[in-house]
């Protein structure tokens, strides 16, 4: 997918919460970067990898290397090597089958290894109900071949079961509800057009901005007033693998 940072970035604070919630997670996708060297800033002394599949994201992320920190194009599911950490912060959600790569991950792990993930979990708000409504409407239909995508992500039950039939240890996952409010409704078409829509646009073509008007519309019948209350699920996990 093509991604463009200056988009992701409108949010950049509330997207930024989530990670410190799991980073208290670790004991003591990289997207841009500005997080990963966060990461890396708080474990001194290690080799930090930081992988993402959008060339665009890792230009940016050029910024912040340093040594014990590098970038490179990849798929987490692709991932190889053993590893003292695993940590993903909003990326694992790009990936399909999530039984199999938590399964992969895991196996990544060195004993003792640790891992620590962070999704969104906020599939069944009405924002990511009505971008897959509008894209199934007749008129956009045909332009996607019939592409709608759903969220891969677990219930929090089932990635519990799932590291407990790994075999890991200290398992903990929660849902937690981020409370952001926007200006208005046309705001939350501006948080989901850095995320949820980058797939639907690269297939859009010169038809992006008539699905914009026909999203900003029912956003708007959905969430009208200003400002708007964003409630955003998100779901952290953390395990380890035994000594």
């Amino acid at each position: 997918m093509t991604w463009n940072p200056d988009q992701y970035h409108k949010f950049q604070a509330q997207r930024s919460a989530p990670f410190d919630d799991l980073l208290k997670l670790v004991d003591l996708g990289c997207g841009t970067g500005e997080l990963t060297r966060r990461l890396a800033d708080s474990l001194p002394e290690s080799l930090v990898l930081g992988l993402d599949s959008s060339p665009q994201m890792l230009a940016q992320a050029e910024a912040v290397k340093r040594p014990g920190l590098t970038f490179e194009l990849g798929d987490q599911a692709g991932l190889s090597g053993e590893w003292d950490l695993i940590f993903s912060n909003a990326a694992l959600q790009w990936s399909e089958n999530h039984e199999q790569l938590i399964g992969h991950l895991h196996a990544r792990l060195a004993k003792g290894g640790q891992i620590a993930v962070q999704v969104p979990s906020n599939h069944n708000h009405s924002s990511h109900r009505l971008i897959i409504e509008t894209a199934q409407e007749e008129s956009f239909r045909a332009i996607l071949g019939g592409f709608v995508r759903y969220s891969p992500v677990l219930s929090l039950s089932d990635y519990a079961q799932l590291l407990f039939d790994l075999g890991a240890e200290d398992i903990i996952v929660f849902e937690k509800v981020y409370a952001h409010i926007l200006e208005n409704s046309d705001a939350v078409v501006e948080w989901v057009s850095g995320t949820a829509l980058v797939p639907y646009f690269e297939r859009l073509g010169e038809h992006k901005t008539a699905f914009l008007d026909v999203l900003r519309d029912k956003f708007r019948a959905a969430m009208p007033g200003q400002p708007v209350f964003y409630p955003f699920k998100r779901t952290l996990f953390s395990a380890r693998k035994p000594r």
